[in-house]
């Protein structure tokens, strides 16, 4: 195999154009040197480049979702250029043929490959959802829209800024994605997998290339979470160019102005790529200005043919005005107002990380990364219940308010193998790994704060009241291999072994005398989890898939720290929650006009954590956390994308238009809930079986439609999603202080356009065009508590430009 050219050799060029059966441009095609870590995709134009490389043969193949694999010897010959043009066959399911020809819509969801570059898929429910094909609002990351075609798919939309990012599927808590395993190039960003689940920071969307959602059959190779993978890819830098820029400027309603800017390109061994990104606005609502950075830089060097270092680090910095909640009353008064003026939070976040990639031969690679997370979490307000007003008291002053920090410092490291190998005449595949991560979070909560209005930090006294050590430390290895049991048939059996400790420990409060009171809390265990997938091609149009997988949702440190020093009791035997999911569906495109997956799915939640009201020996109540309940969801989740001009005509002068529908329909509920109450000093014992989960609609669902004529589009979007309870008990009533009660159903319509002509780029759009009053949150703490209303009918406009 000949070796990347040595600086001051003569090296040549290898380029080309790769073409569908159409001899259209075949874009985000992937191009691969077989034996290297030399990999492209291809752009708009369906071009590709390899630049220096030493003379010799070379093995290059052509692949991608819906592609047969294409593989064809070249020889590349020193200080020349070697131009080659491609055509390439679609597979029996025909997806790339539907990404060039049909309408646009059709091109924003697709599905992972069966095997990825250092990852395993087959046998599992994976989406891909395409950025770059999207019509959506990206500047504030409206949620609903990304994730229009993805069924099942919960969003919180309780801040309008788009900086967290809440989300869930299967009934799961939307709360800042902490089902999900949250990742950025592969690499973690939430504060602690584990102990602390909650992603405060994720990308940008204008700076996303493509969101990896990936369901519970995620748990083998990614982690134990219930909801599986999400994770976010950024864009590329430009492998034909040495400098590629890239210049997006976006107004709004309530003063929002976004500015983003990258910069990226390929030079020799070298490429590169950054971005910087600032949003600000005043919001729809009373107080919640905010004010967001991000900013990511990336630079690798390809060693040789087999080997390829590279560095990133992402930079994000917040400040958030947050208005807080608001009471049923106030919200049918006016959802646009606020009680809460001297309320702030805010975030920075900087996650760095290292990545190798290495060759070992034409059918093995290794992938390591190592990663970290320095970042903070920060809030300063007046915290309590929506029904105290934040006025000054008798004495005309303000309450001080509170201040909660926690700072993270983490690190880790994932080191994945994946090969490809015969077997009784058959290729087949291994895909391996380990993974470490160390994580730390210094809690310090309850500090008194300034009676001021802005935001700062300052502590009035001389220390917090709470000051806690949380330590996280896991040891994960796991494996999966993809037997091709037949031309149709493959199954992918795996399993992996998590070891992990977390504890607690710190002063949790000042006794009245001014002595520290103590808590200490620690949990050892390991155990496996294993799974299964399959996949069968039932025709050229049709693919089933099914999958088992088991999870688990580790003890954290809230299920740690006692809620208070007297009369709570943590079980000393607490136990993670356990579980599975299954998955089953139907899944492929017909022709050219039709795209379909159709799913079923049983989710098994057990030893959810609660707590108890018990009695003591001498009679008295207290509190007693252990593991206590389980929770089933199971349901449907389809997705249909139609093209009628495409299947009625073929073609068109006029454009291409897709309808499409995305539907969720889950039934989540306890089976076991126990609780219990102390009434006339008697334990009156009780369950809750039977009530749905909270934050659970039983209904989500999306109809669109895409227009697209050259390269104008427009997409129009129906979110509907039907009624949820925002507690177990399922009150029907509301609270006073609105923490709890029902969540209302409603629909929201959005509207979008795009026009792209060669390098500049506009797009508009007004979200809730009908201006509908709704919420998805009844908070019970920050950022409210109450009712966290959606924003209000609101416009875009970008402008941009590509040199």
């Amino acid at each position: 195999m000949a070796a990347i050219a040595e600086e001051g050799r003569p090296s040549g060029v290898l380029q080309g154009f790769v073409l569908d059966r159409n001899h259209q441009p075949a874009e985000g095609v992937t191009v691969s040197l077989k034996g290297t870590i030399r990999q492209v995709s291809t752009n708009q134009k369906g071009f590709f480049i390899f630049a220096n490389l030493v003379q010799g043969q070379y093995a290059l193949v052509v692949s991608g979702v819906g592609l047969q694999t294409h593989e064809q010897p070249v020889n590349v010959t020193g200080e020349q250029m070697t131009n080659l043009t491609i055509t390439i066959q679609e597979t029996a399911q025909e997806l790339q043929e539907v990404k060039v020809i049909a309408a646009r819509g059709l091109r924003e969801r697709e599905v992972l490959p069966e095997v990825g570059y250092n990852a395993i898929f087959a046998g599992k429910k994976t989406e891909v959802i395409n950025l770059g094909a999207l019509d959506a609002n990206l500047i504030t990351n409206n949620s609903r829209q990304v994730f229009s075609k993805t069924p099942g798919v919960m969003v919180w939309e309780s801040e309008g800024s788009g900086m967290q990012v809440g989300v869930a599927v299967r009934g799961l808590s939307p709360n800042r994605s902490w089902e999900f395993n949250v990742r950025q190039n592969g690499v973690d960003i939430s504060s602690d997998p584990f102990g602390y689940p909650e992603a405060y920071y994720n990308p940008p969307m204008q700076a996303v290339d493509r969101i990896e959602l990936i369901r519970g059959g995620a748990s083998l190779q990614y982690g134990p979470q219930f909801g599986g993978l999400l994770n976010y890819v950024l864009k590329k830098p430009a492998t034909d160019k040495p400098i590629a820029v890239e210049s997006q400027q976006s107004v709004g309603s309530y003063g929002l102005f976004s500015t983003y800017n990258s910069v990226g390109g390929t030079a020799r061994r070298w490429q590169y790529f950054g971005y910087v990104n600032y949003r600000r606005a005043d919001g729809w609502r009373d107080n919640s200005r905010y004010n967001i950075f991000n900013g990511f830089a990336s630079i690798s060097y390809v060693v040789s043919n087999r080997l390829k270092i590279g560095a990133e680090v992402s930079r994000a910095y917040s400040v958030n005005q947050q208005p807080g909640g608001l009471t049923d009353a106030q919200f049918a008064q006016n959802a646009r107002q606020s009680a809460r003026p001297r309320n702030w939070f805010n975030v920075p976040w900087t996650v760095p990380s290292v990545t190798v990639d290495y060759a070992l031969s034409d059918r093995t690679r290794l992938n390591l990364k190592v990663h970290g997370l320095f970042s903070e979490r920060n809030q300063i307000g007046f915290v309590s219940a929506i029904t105290n007003a934040d006025i000054p008291n008798a004495g005309g002053q303000l309450a001080n308010r509170t201040i909660d920090r926690d700072t993270y410092r983490n690190w880790g490291s994932e080191l994945r193998l994946i090969s490809q190998y015969n077997a009784l005449g058959r290729q087949h595949t291994l895909s391996a790994g380990i993974k470490y991560f160390n994580g730390f979070t210094d809690r310090r909560q309850q500090g008194k704060g300034d009676i001021g209005s802005d935001f700062n930090l300052t502590l009035q006294d001389a220390a917090y009241p709470r000051a806690l050590a949380l330590r996280t430390t896991n040891v994960a290895a796991f494996a999966e291999n993809l037997f091709r049991l037949s031309p149709r048939w493959s199954l992918t059996p795996g399993v992996r072994i998590e070891m992990l400790d977390n504890s607690i420990s710190g002063r949790y409060s000042f006794a009245t005398n001014g002595v520290e009171n103590q808590v200490s809390q620690s949990r050892s265990r390991t155990f496996a989890l294993v799974g299964v997938g399959t996949e069968y091609k039932l025709a050229s149009f049709a693919t089933f898939y099914g999958n088992y997988s088991q999870a688990y949702r580790p003890v954290t440190f809230g299920d740690l720290t006692p809620a208070a020093l007297t009369d709570f009791v943590i079980d000393p035997n607490l136990r993670d929650a356990r579980g599975y999911t299954l998955d089953a569906g139907l899944r492929g495109a017909y022709r050219k006009f039709l795209t379909y997956d159709l799913g079923v799915y049983y989710l098994n939640y057990a030893n959810r954590i609660g707590t108890l009201t018990r009695l003591n020996e001498a009679n008295r109540p207290y509190q007693y956390r252990t593991n206590l309940g389980q929770s089933v969801s199971k349901g449907v989740e389809a997705y249909v994308e139609i093209d009628p001009i495409v299947a009625l005509a073929g073609r068109s002068k006029v454009g291409y238009i897709s309808l499409f529908t995305s539907l969720g329909f889950t039934d989540a509920r306890y089976l076991d809930l126990p609780t219990a109450t102390v009434t006339n000093g008697q334990l009156v014992e009780g369950n809750l079986q039977r009530k749905f989960v909270e934050n659970a609609p039983q209904f989500i669902g999306r109809f669109g439609l895409n227009y697209t004529y050259r390269t104008f589009t427009l997409t129009a979007l129906l979110n509907r999603v039907g009624k949820a309870y925002s507690d177990a008990n399922n009150t029907e009533n509301a609270t006073a202080n609105a923490q709890t009660g029902p969540i209302p159903a409603y629909q929201v319509i959005d509207v979008s356009t795009s026009l792209r002509r060669k390098r500049y780029l506009f797009k508009a759009g007004v979200n809730n065009l009908t201006d509908e009053r709704y919420f998805t949150r009844r908070a019970g703490g920050y950022p409210g508590p109450g009712i966290l209303p959606a924003d209000a009918r609101n416009f875009y406009v970008t402008v941009g430009i590509k040199l």
